[in-house]
């Protein structure tokens, strides 16, 4: 079979995703726990109608729906009629029953409804509010299906579109590795065992050269019965494993748990490596990055400038307005130097009120500009906090080195020092290691 890629265009990530969620149930007390649930937890709102003439007023006066979950027993309609109903809109729907009818799920979920949920076992209020959350972020996450086979490829397919994913297809290993590469925003593979010139198993092994465990999760499949296949994908980085045929539940199972995973290890990398309040890498990524970048910065022989920033009179904030408004003021600053920032540069927070960024390329005429120009962007924000506007100014101390085997503790050591220079000179100003630049303004106030 000849190679096929086909994808779907992934949305703009400033478009806005539908986001409206409208609950379909005439048990008063069930709906108002649900809908409660959602939007205090998800912050995603929820419109209720009772009968289906009442949901198709809201979907006609409404825009932006994104899902519905609707009970089976409604005045105006039979199960069927409803489950018919929703699915005719193009609408992703869950069908949410008070009775456990074995006939009726199976009926139910052979149509392209996306779950059968029990409303009467413990924890189906927990399980819904998962669910609604998964299938909202799901839009977000790009899955790739690779198999030979079009009928099953393309199953695999229909069922991550239907959990909301933006789905690529490849029908051979070598397509797939290429969308890989092309499309970052990939998290998720599905991958055949039995595929033309290249194995599942071998697929894996070369996407792990590109992609980690931690950013691309990959589920292997396979109709083999040997029993050596299973630990042959896990060895060589596979996340999971299906036996063909699997059910659309076990499916749907597999996958959301995988991206679960993923999902977590971010957070977790995100709270060892982000400063929480700013949002800003914190101190141990910046050293961790720099360590990494500063040996081929020494191969090219490029100049490293890097400065320490330190809010000017930030405990006179603290102690005249409050530490609300104090941090307040480190997020006004942190996003001005997160907007200063260019591409190749390394920024920090560094701890308390001070900042550190790592800047190559610029010789130290260059470097002493830059970074007037961000002390002169600080100087101009204005922070409402309420009952006053604060305004802030900055210190900034300024280090310019070619890099060498000690550099980076050199590098800091010396910015630290010029910052101390800077503060001793009157504060507001850019204070470099030959260079001082001076504010062009007088210091102002804190409170205007």
């Amino acid at each position: 079979m000849p190679a096929l890629l086909q994808g779907a265009v992934l949305s703009d990530p400033g478009d806005a995703l539908p986001q409206r969620i409208l609950l379909v149930e005439n048990s008063r007390t069930f709906t108002s726990m649900l809908r409660e649930a959602i939007e205090q937890r998800l912050e995603l709102p929820v419109s209720v109608a009772t009968s289906l003439a009442e949901a198709g007023r809201l979907l006609d006066e409404e825009q932006g729906w994104f899902l519905v979950l609707t009970g089976l027993v409604l005045a105006d309609g039979d199960r069927d009629t409803v489950v018919d109903y929703f699915l005719s809109r193009g609408l992703r729907t869950v069908v949410v029953s008070g009775v456990y009818d074995e006939d009726l799920r199976k009926r139910v979920l052979q149509q392209q409804i996306i779950d059968y949920v029990l409303k009467n076992t413990p924890g189906s209020i927990d399980y819904l509010v998962w669910l609604v959350q998964r299938l909202e972020r799901n839009r977000r996450i790009a899955a790739l299906v690779v198999d030979d086979s079009m009928s099953a490829r393309m199953y695999a397919a229909s069922l991550l579109r239907m959990y909301g994913h933006d789905v690529y297809e490849a029908a051979d290993g070598a397509e797939g590795l290429k969308a890989i590469e092309a499309h970052p925003a990939i998290r998720l593979a599905v991958v055949d065992q039995e595929m033309p010139g290249m194995e599942g198993v071998e697929f894996t092994r070369r996407l792990r050269t590109m992609r980690s465990r931690d950013k691309l999760a990959v589920i292997g499949i396979s109709g083999n019965s040997d029993p050596s296949l299973i630990p042959r994908f896990l060895k060589n980085g596979a996340n999971d494993f299906l036996r063909k045929p699997f059910s659309r539940e076990e499916f749907f199972c597999r996958v959301s748990q995988n991206v679960d995973q993923l999902e977590l290890i971010g957070t977790l990398q995100d709270l060892a490596t982000r400063d929480f309040l700013t949002g800003l890498p914190n101190r141990r990524c910046f050293l961790e990055q720099s360590q990494r970048q500063l040996p081929q910065l020494q191969l090219d022989g490029e100049l490293v400038a890097v400065a320490m920033i330190d809010i000017d009179h930030f405990k006179h904030i603290n102690d005249t307005h409050g530490h609300e408004a104090g941090d307040d003021a480190l997020r006004a600053v942190a996003a001005a130097v997160a907007a200063h920032a260019r591409h190749e540069d390394l920024i920090a927070r560094f701890g308390g009120e001070e900042f550190c960024l790592l800047v190559p390329g610029l010789d130290e005429g260059r470097a002493v500009a830059y970074f007037e120009q961000l002390r002169q962007a600080i100087a101009a924000l204005e922070v409402d906090v309420g009952h006053a506007t604060l305004r802030m100014t900055v210190s900034i101390g300024l280090c310019c080195l070619r890099p060498q085997h000690d550099s980076l503790h050199r590098l800091i050591s010396e910015a630290d020092r010029q910052l101390y220079l800077a503060k001793a000179g009157g504060r507001n100003r850019v204070h470099c290691a030959t260079v001082a630049t001076s504010a062009l303004t007088r210091e102002p106030e804190p409170v205007l």
